[in-house]
């Protein structure tokens, strides 16, 4: 069976897991200061889309994209690691920009960790640069802001 990528709630045992895995995740690498994510409630809301990918009916990652008027904004990314190295983070990034297009964004934004490398990595083979602050997040040494024109 081929991996499926759909909207679901974040409210589900499925979502609830991995946006604590997400959660666990940064704080091996961040302190709580360090760290801009919504929980699973704050993602339960109408302006988020919360896409699960699933492999062989199983979660095997997630990814929120946040309607912020004319450009849309990624959180929680997350793929454990039982499902890493199999295109999961990637075809949920290209799930979320088809997504944003039909929503009609003009671009995509997103604030990652300077130490999550294979994360920076990744959006950079997609297109994304760096770019500083938006929203609401306030200039840290720990934050990376990046984006990509759709």
């Amino acid at each position: 069976m081929p991996l499926t990528i759909a909207a679901e709630s974040p409210l589900t045992p499925d979502g609830r897991i991995l946006v604590e895995g997400s959660q666990t995740a940064l704080l091996e690498v961040f302190t709580p200061d360090e760290i801009f994510s919504f929980s699973a409630e704050e993602l339960a809301t109408p302006e988020v889309t919360f896409l699960v990918a699933r492999d062989a009916g199983r979660a095997a990652g997630c990814v929120a994209m946040v309607d912020c008027g004319t450009y849309a904004e990624v959180k929680r990314l997350f793929v454990p690691g039982a499902a890493r190295g199999k295109g999961v983070a990637r075809a949920l990034m290209d799930a979320l920009e088809s997504r944003a297009r039909a929503d009609g964004k003009a671009r995509v934004m997103l604030e990652t960790g300077v130490r999550l490398v294979p994360a920076v990595a990744l959006y950079r083979a997609l297109g994304y640069g760096v770019c500083g602050p938006f929203g609401d997040y306030p200039e840290h040494p720990a934050s990376l802001f990046m984006e990509k024109a759709l």
